[in-house]
């Protein structure tokens, strides 16, 4: 038998996200009915930006079942090297073999902007065009490219620390014929958006209530655990709030959890998670004014989902190296 390895730029190819936008959506409908197996992500922290992660998890009824295992190296974009590096690895769920290896740093980054792409789908208005951005690195681009697939965004302001590096992403922004601006601060950033996604790695808010407009939708995905926070309290408090998935952000959420501390919120703050929204069991946007959040961390299930879709695309096109095993 051959184990079938993925490169990132193979990945890239056979996912694109006209194809991954709707497999997000599957994949949290399935995790909100209970229809996915998956455990708590394990962390081991390795110093103050570093980290390694595993995590596990399964389709029912013969689907593919894996683990991502994966390092998280914050310093990393400094250096022009990619933050989140690791593997992939996907089981056959009808005989149980390694199926595939696959480059976790390029699935992860791709799936976690087409769930974003997803939630904004169902969370922000209809006729949402102007999107902000907090944040310059993989993700911020991402971003962009996801939420146009499924909105008609022409302007996009970006806000991070280096205005060199804002500098420049807007002008990438206005290289694919996009409006682009590099904003002095969050607060410009956001004046007016309709669409904010953070993806910082910010440890404490930079992004509060009266900075954003009546009727925006934010995708916070830049703090993937207890601690780090992008978004403060009053927003949280103020917000429609939405999980990617309720008992992981209940125990990791690291805005959800700052809200909760200071008493602010109870657990009955989060309205529903994505999938629900996605299956309409729960009401996700009610008025136009209001402001919507999704809590994004990441599931195993949308690793797992692109995965199977590379592999299948890939045997399908002939893409991949095999490997005997």
């Amino acid at each position: 038998m051959s184990l079938f390895v993925y490169s990132a730029a193979e990945v890239a190819a056979l996912l694109p996200y006209e194809a991954c936008i709707p497999l997000m959506r599957q994949a949290m409908m399935a995790l909100s009915e209970g229809a996915t197996k998956q455990l708590p992500r394990g962390i081991i922290d390795l110093a103050e930006d570093r980290a390694f992660g595993v995590m596990p998890g399964a389709f029912p009824d013969g689907g593919p079942f894996g683990a991502k295992v994966i390092s998280v190296f914050d310093g990393n974009f400094a250096k022009g090297l990619p933050s989140h590096q690791g593997l992939m690895l996907l089981f056959d769920g009808r005989g149980g073999a390694p199926a595939a290896v696959l480059d976790a740093g390029e699935i992860t980054a791709i799936r976690t902007a087409a769930a974003s792409a997803a939630a904004t789908d169902c969370l922000a208005r209809a006729d949402a065009r102007r999107l902000a951005i907090l944040g310059y690195g993989e993700q911020a681009w991402r971003h962009v490219e996801a939420i146009r697939r499924i909105r008609p965004i022409d302007q996009v302001a970006v806000w991070g620390r280096s205005p060199e590096r804002a500098t420049a992403f807007a002008e990438r922004v206005r290289a694919i014929g996009l409006e682009g601006r590099a904003a002095s601060d969050p607060a410009d950033a956001v004046a007016g958006a309709e669409i904010i996604c953070t993806t910082t790695a910010a440890a404490d808010p930079i992004l509060s209530h009266g900075m954003v407009s009546a009727g925006v939708h934010i995708n916070a995905v830049g703090s993937s655990r207890a601690g780090p926070a992008e978004i403060a309290e009053d927003l949280v408090t103020g917000a429609r709030f939405f999980a990617d998935h309720r008992a992981s952000v209940m125990a990791q959420g690291g805005e959800y959890l700052r809200a909760k501390r200071s008493g602010l919120i109870g657990d009955d703050h989060i309205l529903g998670e994505i999938g629900e929204v996605m299956a309409g069991s729960v009401p996700g946007r009610i008025t136009s004014h209001e402001i919507t959040l999704y809590k994004s961390l990441g599931n195993i299930v949308q690793d797992l989902a692109a995965a199977e879709h590379v592999h299948r695309e890939g045997r399908t096109r002939g893409i991949g190296t095999p490997v005997p095993f």
